[in-house]
């Protein structure tokens, strides 16, 4: 693949309220971070273009509002993404324990396909005292899970952009291999299929 070919891929961001998805995901497409954000109600998009293996990638993140009331709202723009990012704040238990229910929404309304469906899992403001979960327990549910983890901090910009770009990378590849399926089963003519007499 070049760059002039383009491959747009949709990407959610889901946690709890209040965990830091609207502030890691500034931080990641304009380079921004504010104190104050208002809450996201139901979802936002932001957009932004990388390069990667040589193909041009248009992202379109949906930043996801983390209330329970807009859970089943919110799980309808699931629809047809190619990856996930599942946050949660180091200094919030509850936020962490709530992974497995927004882990087990997402695999629910995603189609199903022999690729797996790419995801990664940030938990955010490690600058903050307070801590509550424990890195190697927060390793230990991704490892369990086969799903990668990263520390990040959206105010002082650690590891946001490699865990967006991780992703990245994995939807992107499941995307050419379903593709790649897609065109091989579509290109199976063999003789048989061929009809058995012509007229004319």
């Amino acid at each position: 693949m070049n760059p002039r070919k383009k491959v747009d891929l949709k990407l959610i961001i889901i946690g709890a309220l209040g965990v830091g998805k609207t502030s890691l995901l500034h931080r990641y497409v304009h380079k921004t971070f504010y104190e104050d954000y208002q809450t996201t109600l139901g979802a936002s998009i932001l957009s932004k273009i990388i390069i990667l293996d040589d193909t041009t990638l248009k992202l379109q993140i949906w930043d996801t509002g983390g209330q329970e009331r807009f859970r089943s709202m919110v799980s309808t723009f699931y629809k047809g993404s190619d990856g996930c990012v599942l946050a949660f704040d180091v200094t919030d238990l509850e936020s962490f324990e709530a992974l497995e229910t927004w882990r087990g929404d997402v695999l629910a309304k995603t189609i199903p396909m022999q690729q797996s469906y790419p995801m990664v899992v940030l938990g955010n403001k490690i600058d903050l005292a307070d801590r509550q979960v424990p890195q190697e327990v927060a390793q230990g549910w991704c490892k369990e899970k086969d799903i990668p983890y990263f520390e990040v901090n959206a105010k002082n910009d650690i590891n946001v952009v490699q865990a967006f770009e991780m992703l990245a990378s994995r939807a992107l590849s499941r995307y050419r291999s379903i593709l790649e399926s897609y065109l091989t089963d579509s290109i199976k003519l063999s003789p048989e299929d061929q009809p058995k007499s012509r007229c004319c």
